[in-house]
C-alpha cells in the first residue's frame, strides 16, 4: 500500500488540516481490529454501528461523544474465580474504539442485545444549512424549501 506525504498541504492550505489528519488516520495500518464491527446505512440520514462485544456487561461498556468523535470503551472487570482454560477463543480484553463523525451526525441511542452493541446515529442538518429557494423580484425574495418526506 502506498503512503502519501500531506506535509505540503499543512504548509500551504489553511483550514484543511482536519481533512489531512483524516487521510493520515485512514492510512495507518495499526487501527484496532478488536472488537469486530459493522457500519450500516439504515436510511438516507440514519446509520447504525453494530459491535460484537460478547462477554461484556452493560456496566463494562462506556459510550462517549465529544464534538465529532465517538468513543466506545470496554473495560472488563476482574473475574473472582481463577479459571483454567484448555482453549480460550473468546477474547475478553479491554478495548477502546474511536469513530470520526461527520458534521451534524449525532448519536441517538445504544442497545446491548445478545452480545451485540447497536449504536444508532442520525444526521440532523440545521435549518439554516438546508437549501433555500430564491424568488425573483420583490423585497421578500427568500423562501425556505419545504422538505418532502417519503411515505
Amino acid at each position: 500500500m502506498r503512503t502519501y506525504d500531506f506535509s505540503p498541504l499543512y504548509r500551504s492550505a489553511i483550514g484543511f488540516d482536519r481533512l489531512a489528519q483524516l487521510f493520515d488516520q485512514a492510512q495507518r495500518t495499526d487501527m484496532p481490529s478488536y472488537p469486530p464491527y459493522n457500519i450500516e446505512l439504515v436510511a438516507e440520514d440514519r446509520y447504525r454501528i453494530t459491535m460484537a462485544v460478547a462477554g461484556f456487561d452493560r456496566s463494562e461498556l462506556d459510550i462517549e461523544t465529544e464534538r465529532d468523535n465517538l468513543t466506545i470503551i470496554g473495560r472488563k472487570q476482574k473475574d473472582e474465580n481463577q479459571r483454567t482454560y484448555l482453549h480460550r477463543g473468546i477474547a475478553a480484553r479491554d478495548f477502546e474504539q474511536r469513530f470520526q463523525l461527520a458534521d451534524h451526525v449525532k448519536v441517538v441511542s445504544a442497545q446491548l442485545d445478545n452480545g451485540l452493541l447497536n449504536i444508532e446515529l442520525v444526521r440532523e442538518i440545521p435549518e439554516a444549512m438546508k437549501p433555500r429557494k430564491v424568488a425573483i423580484g420583490g423585497n421578500d425574495n427568500v423562501k425556505v424549501l419545504e422538505q418532502q418526506q417519503a411515505a
